[in-house]
């Protein structure tokens, strides 16, 4: 049972594993869109906005609702957005002690060049 709760978390976060499927997401935050908004935000065509919006309906992250001739779409737990913020202050703590880190090594080989 571990083992299978293991590989669907793996599988959810594959679907997030895309800068246009991050893109798509972080726009969908302020309103709900359809692929040509997201498309024209994104400066990516609409097939591909199409196909990265189909990878995060098979993973229930996004739900689209038809209207007329457009599909619009939407984030189905704006938990999401939480989690995109928890993984942008793990990536800015990280940039930070590597920021850090250069600094120091700078600062040691400036020391023996002196």
């Amino acid at each position: 049972m571990q083992k299978e709760l293991f590989q669907f978390e793996a599988d959810f976060f594959k679907a997030l594993s895309h800068p246009a499927r991050i893109g798509i997401l972080e726009n969908l935050r302020s309103a709900d869109k359809n692929v040509n908004e997201l498309s024209q935000i994104l400066n990516l065509e609409g097939s591909a906005v199409s196909q990265q919006l189909a990878q995060l309906r098979a993973k229930n992250i996004v739900v689209g609702i038809k209207e007329g001739t457009k599909v619009t779409y939407s984030v189905k737990d704006p938990l999401i957005f939480q989690l995109l913020d928890d993984a942008r202050r793990i990536f800015d703590n990280h940039l930070a002690e590597t920021l850090s880190q250069w600094k120091e090594i700078k600062q040691e080989i400036n020391k023996t060049r002196g």
